[in-house]
């Protein structure tokens, strides 16, 4: 009588994807995207701290109290904008693409290759001065799909390739 096989090691367990990270190779975005997102919210400020620093020499000094206020908001508004960004991140799995955003308001969006109907790149001036720009993935509902801002240019039109190739492989294999 011969002894029963032992039995077989599992099989590799697909990747474990968490809000956290886990053990995969996350890739975070372009830093230039803090850079242009500092800029945008500076542009956004400048008036109306420049409109209450004149009142407040003109008219009255209670006004200074607002040119207080609004460079506690815009310093906040740094600290936050720098966070999110540093925050960002995907991975480019066998079946799917994720994105995780978010520190204190997580989200993980995970998009299947099968399920890409195409992939968009956009990019404004003040991003292409800056060598960055977004990729939004699109499928058939609006609530599945993702946006990834910040890649640096040539690595968005490459993941845009790369998606569609896979997409289209996917689907073919259906």
């Amino acid at each position: 009588m011969t002894d029963p096989a032992p039995p077989s090691p599992p099989a590799d367990p697909a990747p474990e994807v968490t809000l956290r990270g886990g053990s995969l190779g996350w890739r975070p975005v372009a830093p230039q995207l803090a850079t242009v997102r500092l800029l945008v919210l500076a542009a956004v400020l400048v008036l109306p701290l420049l409109a209450t620093v004149l009142v407040a020499l003109l008219v009255t000094g209670w006004v200074w109290l607002g040119t207080a206020a609004l460079l506690v908001v815009s310093l906040w508004s740094a600290w936050v904008i720098r966070r999110q960004v540093s925050a960002i991140s995907w991975v480019e799995l066998d079946e799917e693409i994720v994105i995780r955003k978010g520190r204190l308001f997580r989200s993980l969006v995970s998009v299947p290759y099968g399920r890409l109907q195409y992939v968009d790149i956009q990019s404004g001036p003040l991003a292409r001065g800056f060598g960055i720009a977004s990729c939004e993935i699109h499928t058939a509902s609006p609530e599945s799909g993702g946006s990834l801002p910040g890649l640096p240019t040539a690595e968005a039109e490459a993941l845009r390739a790369r998606l569609a190739a896979r997409g289209e492989a996917q689907r073919a294999g259906l």
